[in-house]
């Protein structure tokens, strides 16, 4: 049990005995106290008055005369400050913590309550290999999933691969036109990086192919195009020619925009992708072959990624394979008079009631779209494993989908509808920009993770650190940990919902707001440790001396680790735990280096009794496993020495 619980149920009997009143823990309202107040812990009495019938200063007295008398192993002071109570914890209550807990791997950690989520994230396309975008997504994804772990919570971790579609055929139609029977064996070519390759290649040669088509619609020229196509294209060379339109860059960048993706649409080699993909569908053997193939190069490259990222996966899901459910929710849609059919035969919802649009669930020839594929696969999910909710890492780009999907979901009267979460993030750029996958602009994941593991030596050779004690698989296995660490804790220790920029750079220092700071705090304690030597036993020591400031902070920062769990995943975010661990490795570091006159006030050799040099050696030791626990939620790597 947490202080804060602890608090909360003598709250609960203090009013309900003082008060002659019925209150439950939900009724107490604690905080932190602020820092120009005495105390650790803060009641907010003001809710009391009315059957206090008091003022609130007076309402404070008396539940803290009653907290103290009542329960002095808890409590050993208090203060009023208007309507709020502040309480100081007495130094007993944190010693036997300390003592109970130093040991404890798995502190903070909330049993099992045998229900279940599934977190979806990755969901990469097979035309191209994972970027810097991805990382964010599985980094959060993935450390989501560990924290609803440590909240009792079975997991099931879920990646749909997006492995079907017209930029699937893109890269197969450029490498069947230009690879000349490439492989990644024959070219020594990561295969997800080669299939990327020939996704540009198509791009490249598009725009290439577009531009004269530009030029020609350009001059009203529209050979290339339908008699409706020609009219829209009419219309629109005819209003860049206007005066207010040359004069307006906006406008002008949206027609040519629209000139151009109707070029691009038009080329020949866009319209072979085109037929290749009508011939996927339709289960042309060779087509399905050079498929299957170009797949498989891609799912080693991405295996190879995930593994090197410490990323994992319990169910995997395959858009070839759900592409076609959801079918039987249209029909019972339809049956139900949920959904309606226009005159073309293609099946709609009317969203319009509920403030937002009418959404196409089937085409007019009976071919899906996505949002048949989701409502159908959100069906399969709960089928096979009936969880209590279902949680898609998804960007921000995308949460007006999955309103959508879950509203459409509760109307057919789906049981996985009210567990449908969209844990929403914002995008992350680099310094100089955005990425664009058409152009070859994106950072590939594995380029980045070698520049961060390449830096990461860099930056420790610079620091003058002695690595001549490491051996040279220990110095690849700390740099990896270090860079890859560094880059993990960088995209996860800005609130998800927010958009981000990463600098590679910043990311790896070794002082500040970084992951390689906290990780070399670790370091620091297991180097004390140590030096400290075979220790006597710690648990039957009895510590009767007060306890120094510093002590008392890291010890109750230690203890708040539970609540941070729980927080975390309420707010579904990382960046908690992030922010923590990062308070915790600077409280640390504050207690390491504080000298008075040039001595250690808080030196484990060189303690004032043996008594101190004891609990010391229980505080770091509490504070390592702390840290540790605190990074593995974000799926960082603490390194024994650095």
């Amino acid at each position: 049990m947490s202080v804060v619980q602890s608090i909360r149920q003598a709250a609960v009997v203090a009013v309900n005995s003082l008060y002659n009143q019925q209150v439950s823990e939900a009724d107490i309202a604690i905080n932190t106290t602020k820092p120009e107040f005495e105390g650790e812990y803060t009641i907010v009495v003001f809710s009391f008055t009315k059957v206090s019938r008091q003022k609130p200063e007076e309402t404070a007295q008396s539940i803290g005369e009653y907290l103290v008398a009542n329960n002095p192993d808890l409590i050993s002071k208090f203060n009023v400050v208007k309507g709020f109570l502040n309480l100081s914890i007495n130094d007993a209550y944190w010693i036997n913590f300390l003592q109970q807990q130093y040991k404890n791997a798995e502190r903070g950690f909330l049993p099992s309550n045998g229900k279940k989520i599934m977190v979806e994230y990755s969901s990469p396309n097979t035309n191209k290999p994972l970027h810097l975008g991805h990382l964010r997504n599985n980094f959060l994804g993935y450390s989501i999933a560990e924290i609803i772990k440590a909240n009792g919570y079975e997991v099931i971790k879920a990646n749909l691969v997006n492995d079907r579609g017209i930029h699937i055929c893109k890269s197969m139609l450029a490498w069947q036109l230009f690879a000349h029977g490439d492989t990644p064996q024959s070219t020594g070519i990561k295969g997800d990086h080669l299939v990327g390759d020939y996704y540009v290649k198509f791009e490249t040669v598009v725009k290439e192919q577009a531009e004269v088509i530009i030029d020609r619609v350009l001059e009203k020229d529209f050979q290339d195009f339908d008699a409706a196509e020609a009219e829209k294209l009419e219309k629109l060379v005819t209003a860049l020619h206007k005066p207010e339109v040359k004069e307006n860059e906006e406008k002008t960048s949206k027609i040519m925009a629209d000139i151009k993706e109707m070029s691009r649409n038009k080329t020949e080699i866009m319209q072979q992708a085109k037929i290749m993909l009508q011939q996927w569908e339709a289960g042309n053997p060779e087509v399905r072959e050079l498929w299957a193939q170009m797949n498989s190069w891609v799912y080693e490259g991405f295996e190879q990624t995930y593994k090197r990222l410490g990323i994992d996966f319990d169910q995997m899901y395959f858009e070839s394979e759900t592409y076609l459910l959801g079918k039987d929710l249209v029909a019972d849609g339809l049956e139900k008079g949920v959904l309606f059919k226009k005159e073309d035969n293609s099946v709609w919802i009317d969203l319009t009631a509920d403030g937002l649009d009418q959404k196409l669930l089937l085409r007019g020839d009976g071919t899906s779209v996505y949002m048949t594929q989701d409502l159908g696969t959100a069906r399969l999910k709960y089928d096979q494993y009936h969880m209590e909710k279902s949680m898609y890492v998804v960007a921000d780009e995308q949460n007006y989908h999955f309103k959508v999907l879950q509203l459409i979901l509760k109307k057919l009267g789906e049981p996985s509808a009210d567990g449908i979460v969209h844990v929403s993030y914002g995008m992350v750029e680099l310094p100089e920009g955005r990425m664009k996958s058409r152009e070859g602009t994106v950072v590939d994941a594995d380029d980045l993770i070698d520049e961060m593991v390449k830096t990461a030596e860099e930056k420790t050779k610079e620091s003058g650190k002695n690595l001549d004690s490491f051996s040279e698989e220990e110095l690849r296995e700390l740099f990896d940990t270090v860079g890859i660490g560094a880059m993990k804790f960088f995209l996860l220790r800005v609130d998800p919902k927010k958009k981000m920029i990463f600098n590679p750079h910043e990311s790896i220092e070794l002082q500040g707001f970084t992951g390689p700071f906290i990780q070399y705090a670790y370091a620091r304690i297991k180097s004390i440790l140590r030096d400290l030597g075979e220790l006597p036993s710690l648990e039957a020591v009895q510590f009767k001396e007060e306890l120094l400031p510093l002590e008392r902070e890291l010890i109750i920062l230690n203890e708040q680790f539970s609540n941070i769990i729980i927080e975390a995943y309420k707010e579904l975010s990382p960046s908690i735990v992030a922010n923590y661990a990062f308070q915790l490795a600077q409280l640390f570091n504050s207690f390491y280096a504080e000298k008075v006159d040039g001595v250690p006030t808080y030196s484990i050799i060189r303690a004032s009794s043996e008594e101190k040099k004891l609990l010391r050696t229980q505080l770091i030791m509490l504070t390592a496993n702390t840290i540790k626990q605190s990074m593995k939620l974000l799926g960082i790597r603490v390194p024994e020495r650095m």
